[in-house]
């Protein structure tokens, strides 16, 4: 007779493998880069202009001010557990095209190794557990020109994916984003077909490390099915300035995005088409120093006592001072069931060339 063994590095797997349907396939480059956007809950892709286009729409990099941009951002979620980190370098051309870099990288690291927690012969030995990490990687490489058409430009992404399951599995993945900017008079209007062509993930498994033997019996074969598919999104947002008082300035962006993937829980469900809606607002002061508002992330929960709305509010704040921006997000706070509160800082620098 089988003994049945319990281990929690195949049980991640299963979740981190098959869980992975085409709906949320990818989700981490979801999450949204530099703290700024991330206050506005993520309602940017009309207004953003500088380094951070390549994540958001690329057609934003020629709104750059300045010939050269950077950026760089760090956030913790999970109270630690999941590290999400961010890096961006853009630059102008010439007059009408620009070029932007994106790495990104989602993990958690330390992860306890038990697949050799137990021997042939059925002991348990602690001392031969190891440790290994579970992260996603995407490299974009962002192109941006402005066209003959007066305030309307696009721009396209080609990312990379790279998953890594420790020596377990691996996969590589690649896609294609498309965006367009354009402004009439005080309005700014956006667009992004993230994962136009649709992007695919192949896996490959190492069999050797996922199986385990006891006693006879052999555990954790790999999955059959190595694809993994990611379906276009369409993104689209307006935005606009607001003179308030003096040099205080309103900014106001509100974005819908169209998912094609069948339901999804969000404000709007359909199938096969979804809509989720979010906006956001910035005040700043002379462009130097700016407190944000955003909100999204609607959904219908069901409990005992009926149907009820819950939504995500975000904060942020920043300063900007001679080309030096540092922006703080309170993000991830709409879950009052497990309060769990994330802390993101971001900072970006913008320069020109010198003088010759």
């Amino acid at each position: 007779m089988r003994r049945r063994i319990f281990l929690p590095v195949f049980i991640f797997l299963s979740n981190f493998i098959f869980g992975q349907t085409a709906k949320y396939s990818n989700e981490f480059l979801s999450i949204g880069v530099g703290a700024r956007s991330l206050g506005m809950a993520n309602s940017t892709i009309a207004h953003v202009n500088d380094v951070t286009s390549g994540y958001w729409n690329p057609a934003g990099l020629t709104l750059m001010q300045t010939d050269f941009d950077a950026a760089l951002m760090h956030a913790e979620y999970f109270a630690g557990i999941a590290k999400y980190d961010y890096l961006g370098g853009a630059m102008a051309l010439d007059t009408n095209s620009y070029l932007g870099a994106t790495i990104i990288r989602f993990g958690v690291d330390d992860i306890p190794n038990t697949t050799d927690l137990i021997d042939k012969d059925g002991n348990i030995d602690y001392g031969r557990i190891s440790r290994f990490s579970a992260a996603d990687y995407a490299f974009l490489l962002s192109y941006a020109r402005k066209t003959n058409i007066p305030n309307l430009s696009y721009g396209a992404n080609v990312k990379v994916i790279y998953r890594n399951i420790g020596k377990f599995a691996q996969a590589w993945g690649f896609g294609l984003d498309l965006g367009f900017q354009y402004q009439y008079k005080k309005w700014k209007f956006g667009a992004l077909a993230r994962d136009i062509t649709s992007t695919f993930n192949a896996w490959s498994f190492n069999e050797d490390e996922l199986i385990v033997e006891v006693q006879d019996s052999v555990f954790n074969f790999a999955p059959d099915n190595s694809l993994e598919i990611t379906l276009p999104r369409l993104i689209l947002g307006a935005s606009r300035d607001f003179k308030i008082y003096n040099k205080f300035m309103l900014l106001a962006e509100i974005d819908l995005d169209f998912t094609f993937d069948g339901q999804r829980h969000v404000l709007i469900e359909g199938d096969p088409v979804s809509i989720d809606p979010h906006a956001g607002i910035e005040i700043h002061y002379n462009n130097l120093a700016f407190i944000r508002f955003g909100v999204g992330n609607f959904q219908r929960i069901k409990d005992f006592t009926g149907t009820n709305m819950t939504f995500q509010p975000n904060f942020g704040i920043g300063i900007q001072f001679k080309g030096i921006s540092i922006d703080y997000a309170l993000t991830d706070i709409g879950d009052q069931s497990i309060a769990l509160y994330s802390n993101v800082f971001s900072l970006r620098y913008s320069f020109d060339r010198k003088s010759e």
